[in-house]
Parts: C-alpha cells; sequence; structure tokens
C-alpha cells in the first residue's frame, strides 16, 4: 500500500446522516410556534373585544332604557300639568287670550325641580322641556263626514273646499271622503280606520297634500260636539265650513277676535260687520261655536343628544274632568 494515498473516507453512519438531514427541523419548529403564538393572540384580542362590546352594548341599554323611563315620567307631568291648566279654565269661550294659549318655551328641567335657592341647579339632568297646548276644534274634524252609514252631503263640500283653499283637486275629497266611510264602517276591502292626520296616506294622499290639510283637519274620537271654534280656527277652516263665507269675511273674523274674543255666536255677525239675511253667511251652531272641549297638547323633551315628542288629544268633559283619549310618542335623534 502506498503511504502517500489519501485515505478513503469513512461512510457515515445512519445517526450523523440522520443528525444532518435534521439540521433544518429548530428553525421550522419556531416558525410553527411563532404562528400558533400569533393565532391565540388573535384569539384573545378577538374575545377581550367581544367581551368588551357586549358591556358597552349592556351600558348603552341600560342608558337607553333609563332615558326612556325617565322621559315617559317627565312627558307624563307635563300632561298632567296641561290637564291641570285646562281645569282652570273657567269661562263660556274659549279663546287665544286664554291662559293655556301660551306656549311654554324650552327651559332646562333642573329649573321647574328647585325647590329653593340653596338647590344647586347644576345638579338637574341635561334636559330641557317645552310643550304648547293648541285648540283641536280649530280644525275640520274628518269624522263629521260620516252620516248614517254614508258620507254627508253639506260636510263632502266642506272638504272640497279645504281641497280647493290648498290648491288640490276635489276629486281626491271625494275619495277620501269614499274611503274614510269604508273604513269607518269596517268594510274588509277598505284601510284600517285611521287615528291621526298622517294616517290619510292610506288612502291615497301623497305627503306634501297631507303636509297641506294638517293645519286644517283633525280626527277627533267623534263627531259629537265638535263644531269649529270661530275664535281659534285659520280663516281657511272658517271659509270651508261657514256656508256663503268668503276668505276677506274670514279674514275679518279673525281681525276682529284678536282684539276681543267672540263670546256669543249670535255676536259674531254684527261685531264682523257680515252681511245678514239670505246673501249672509250662515253660522249654523251645530257647526260652529265660540267654545271648545278638545285640545291637543305637545310636550317636547330634549335629552343628550335624543329628542323625544308626544302628541296627546284630550278632552274637556266638564270644568273639573279633562281626559286623554289619545296619546303618541315621537322619537327623533339630533343632528351631531
Amino acid at each position: 500500500m502506498n503511504p502517500g494515498a489519501s485515505r478513503p473516507r469513512p461512510a457515515s453512519s445512519p445517526a450523523r446522516r440522520h443528525r444532518r438531514a435534521g439540521t433544518g427541523r429548530p428553525a421550522s419548529q419556531r416558525g410553527a410556534a411563532l404562528l400558533v403564538a400569533m393565532v391565540l393572540l388573535t384569539v384573545v384580542v378577538t374575545l377581550s373585544a367581544g367581551m368588551v362590546w357586549q358591556q358597552w352594548r349592556a351600558v348603552q341599554i341600560e342608558e337607553a332604557e333609563r332615558a326612556r323611563t325617565q322621559s315617559t315620567w317627565i312627558l307624563a307631568g307635563a300632561l298632567d300639568w296641561a290637564r291641570l291648566i285646562l281645569r282652570e279654565h273657567r269661562t263660556e269661550h274659549t279663546s287665544l287670550h286664554d291662559a293655556w294659549a301660551q306656549p311654554l318655551a324650552e327651559a332646562r328641567l333642573s329649573t321647574f325641580l328647585a325647590t329653593d335657592r340653596d338647590n344647586n341647579a347644576d345638579d338637574g339632568p341635561e334636559a330641557f322641556l317645552s310643550g304648547q297646548i293648541t285648540d283641536a276644534q280649530a280644525k275640520y274634524n274628518l269624522r263629521r263626514l260620516f252620516a248614517n252609514g254614508q258620507v254627508a252631503p253639506e260636510e263632502l263640500k266642506v272638504l272640497e273646499r279645504l281641497f280647493q283653499a290648498g290648491g288640490l283637486p276635489t276629486s281626491q275629497a271625494r275619495a277620501l271622503a269614499d274611503g274614510l266611510v269604508a273604513a269607518w264602517m269596517g268594510d274588509p276591502s277598505a284601510p284600517v280606520a285611521p287615528t291621526r292626520v298622517d294616517d290619510l296616506a292610506w288612502f291615497g294622499l301623497d305627503a306634501a297634500s297631507i303636509d297641506t290639510l294638517r293645519p286644517w283637519v283633525v280626527l277627533l274620537p267623534s263627531a259629537e260636539g265638535t263644531a269649529v271654534n270661530l275664535n281659534t280656527a285659520p280663516r281657511e277652516v272658517l271659509a270651508a265650513v261657514v256656508e256663503k263665507l268668503d276668505l276677506g269675511a274670514a279674514d275679518r273674523i279673525v281681525q276682529v277676535r284678536q282684539r276681543s274674543p267672540f263670546k256669543k255666536l249670535d255676536d259674531v255677525a254684527a261685531q264682523a260687520g257680515l252681511p245678514s239675511g239670505e246673501a249672509g253667511p250662515k253660522l249654523v251652531a251645530e257647526r260652529v261655536g265660540v267654545r271648545s272641549a278638545y285640545f291637543e297638547v305637545r310636550g317636547r323633551l330634549r335629552l343628550g343628544d335624543r329628542v323625544i315628542e308626544e302628541v296627546s288629544i284630550v278632552h274637556k268633559r266638564s270644568p273639573t274632568e279633562v281626559v286623554v283619549v289619545q296619546r303618541q310618542r315621537l322619537a327623533n335623534v339630533l343632528p351631531r
């Protein structure tokens, strides 16, 4: 053997080959562990965020429920206050000169709750209350259209004159009257009987037409004793309900009552200088009067970024009894 010849390399053992082949495993294992840690972290963060969101949501629901409960009691108190004011009204005529006709300007609620000077008004809730009482009989009651299961012809003429005053086609007045009577008669093919002016959309009136009629019409629970009040009604309603009364003569009635309200129906023609006899307007006691029994009470509560309004119809059945016959809640969110 040549001693200078290179010595043959010994064959690699299986353990050595296995160690060489496995030299990349520690790096892959570290990558897998990092990936698992990231997944676990994502799961933990997701669960934590979900728990925080659920807790926040629960707090929001609790705050909303507390605000709803508070607003309910506050608006109920405002309604009782309005009923008290109406009970104090004892005159034989109803006019815009009475105490109930003065609106309540928006005021911070804490100013009503303070009982003495030692109370700190700043500790009160950030709530603002306003309200107004209006004469529901200043408007034409649409329930007067219904008589003996059909449309009353004379009342249909009143509705047509209101449509003309608003620039609306009189054909819609006939369609509306027929639809209302069918609903009140319980016709299965007719819409549900309406309770609010907004419900007139069920009978084919668009939003613009309803907004036009809104200051002039109302839906009261009954047609009995709902004559239009000459001391409070706008001139368009006066010209519609009083036969042979034009807008000019109705305007004179409005101007006269601003100086001095009418105390008796018999005094209206003389005070307003209306013509008498067959050529003059017919002031029928069943259709017009100077006293009201139905009133609309509107309360508005601004609490934080929310505005809650409540509209109620009350009936003064006697000098000491004022009952709520209709109540509606409206809720809005103020823009930020």
